[in-house]
């Protein structure tokens, strides 16, 4: 996974906290000191709980699990929504949407919304329409994409969230607590570490922070599904050969071109059948038995 040290973390400004009249009582196990009157984090705390943090992220990559990337401050909507597109997962980048997650049923509605829009603005539908139903619709995409275009592919709820100033983004949070996902979260010393299974305590207002964290975690991602795919079965691979049908592997082939034994399987009629088999043999038994019958009584009576 991403190996990033403590002189990075010092660096980047990692240990600023908040003005020590703002601090949060829970955030005490995590704070060395002060300085300033501002509040100085414990590195030799953040960094193992930031890689205990990225490793799991990892692991959940592996799984083929879903990462959902939240940061809507400012400081935060380029970088999260740059390192989500690099390892592909979905991104709440400019606002987060009450019930996003407790109320997706009705987010994929909007999204369906987003993707007919699209849709029209690729094939020219938007072009043949009136000006003023045109700048309408145009609006409406616009709005729809800053809003849900980072979760437009995301087609269930995320495994896990990682979250940028889990103060600022509380209502995730809340929301991911209440369906039990698993949130990690960089948590500043102005902030309750409450619904966080993953603390990261840092600085979550400097830019150059953020992206240490993002970074990190994207490649994590990335680290992860790439084991994922080395330890995929060979079977999974779908090779075409030069007609696009798919090409069977030699062990596969052999088989194949191997000569099939006939098997004697003994074909049981219908019970319908049995049942009338049975009512003729029992038809000419009796005639049979009769008939018999009558022709010793004849012989004896002559």
């Amino acid at each position: 996974m991403a190996n990033v040290t403590m002189r990075q973390m010092l660096e980047v400004g990692v240990h600023f906290g908040h003005q020590t009249r703002y601090w949060n009582p829970r955030m005490a196990p995590y704070i060395f000191g002060e300085r300033d009157k501002i509040h100085i984090i414990n590195l030799e705390k953040t960094l193992p709980l930031y890689q205990e943090a990225i490793n799991f992220l990892g692991r959940l990559a592996a799984r083929g699990g879903t990462v959902l990337f939240v940061g809507t401050k400012r400081a935060a909507q380029e970088i999260i929504r740059e390192q989500a597109v690099r390892c592909a997962m979905p991104f709440a980048g400019y606002r987060w949407l009450g019930g996003m997650l407790t109320n997706f049923k009705t987010v994929k509605q909007s999204i369906r919304r987003l993707r007919e829009l699209e849709a029209m603005a690729e094939d020219g539908a938007l072009d043949r329409m009136t000006k003023k139903e045109a700048i309408r619709l145009r609006r409406e995409l616009g709005k729809l994409e800053r809003s849900l275009g980072g979760i437009k592919d995301m087609n269930g709820l995320p495994d896990a969230l990682f979250v940028i100033d889990v103060g600022h983004e509380k209502i995730a949070v809340k929301e991911a607590v209440k369906l039990g996902i698993p949130v990690v979260g960089v948590v500043d010393t102005n902030h309750s570490t409450d619904g966080v299974d993953y603390v990261i305590p840092g600085n979550d207002d400097a830019i150059r922070s953020i992206q240490l964290y993002l970074i990190g975690a994207a490649d994590a991602v990335i680290e992860g599904r790439a084991t994922r795919l080395q330890a995929m079965p060979e079977d999974e691979f779908v090779e075409l050969d030069e007609a696009g049908a798919p090409k069977l592997k030699d062990s596969l082939r052999k088989k194949a071109a191997a000569p099939r034994r006939k098997v004697a399987v003994k074909v049981r009629p219908p019970k319908d059948a049995q049942a009338q088999a049975g009512e003729a043999g029992a038809a000419q038994t009796g005639e049979a038995g009769a008939a018999q019958t009558g022709e010793a009584g004849a012989a004896q009576t002559g």
